[in-house]
């Protein structure tokens, strides 16, 4: 285990991994078989799920549970109340017994305050996905994702920033960064 901060009221079960730097909120709980990395905060009332992993300098809000099947990368927030999921058929009669359906949250994405991601997509780099959008298919890296279900409505820079489409060239007014559509994905202009 690393150097890091959990409050008193929070829950760490055995065989639990988490970095340095880490701070662990009001009422959270991370369960067994979970590997967290360095410098991530989790909020009150998050739990982690068994076998969950998260990348460095995650960023978990209040009242989020990443359940078993979830991967989230490095740099990645959570904003408060997003939901996973990791069964599409889901029955209390009927447990799954461990094999449940994946879904991976690629490096530097944003999922907004109240959104839900269902099970089996992914969540490319440095995608935006508004407050409260159903996430029901893949979502291309940088892409602004809103509506129920989640539609693309534009395109986000690296630095989060949403982008105006000028005459050729998508330009971010906030860092000078400078993007084409190839073959229907943004790309960075170097």
């Amino acid at each position: 285990m690393g150097n890091y901060f959990k409050h008193e009221t929070a829950i760490i079960d055995n065989n639990v991994v988490i970095g340095d730097n880490c701070k662990i909120w009001h009422f959270s709980h991370i369960q067994s078989g979970a590997v967290i990395g360095e410098s991530c905060s989790l909020g009150q009332n998050v739990n982690i799920s068994n076998n969950v992993t998260l990348g460095d300098g995650v960023k978990v809000q209040n009242n989020v549970s990443i359940y078993e099947g979830v991967t989230i990368e490095d740099f990645v927030f959570c904003g408060p109340s997003c939901v996973f999921t990791n069964d599409l058929t889901p029955r209390a009669r009927y447990p799954k017994n461990h094999q449940y359906i994946q879904t991976i949250i690629r490096h530097d994405a944003t999922l907004g305050a109240n959104c839900t991601v269902v099970c089996g997509h992914e969540i490319g780099h440095h995608a935006t996905i508004a407050a409260g959008a159903v996430v029901v298919s893949n979502v291309k890296p940088y892409a602004l994702m809103a509506g129920v279900p989640a539609k693309q409505i534009g395109w986000v820079c690296e630095c989060g920033q949403v982008l105006d489409k000028g005459a050729d060239v998508f330009e971010c007014k906030d860092c000078g960064r400078k993007y084409n559509i190839i073959d229907g994905e943004l790309k960075e202009i170097l």
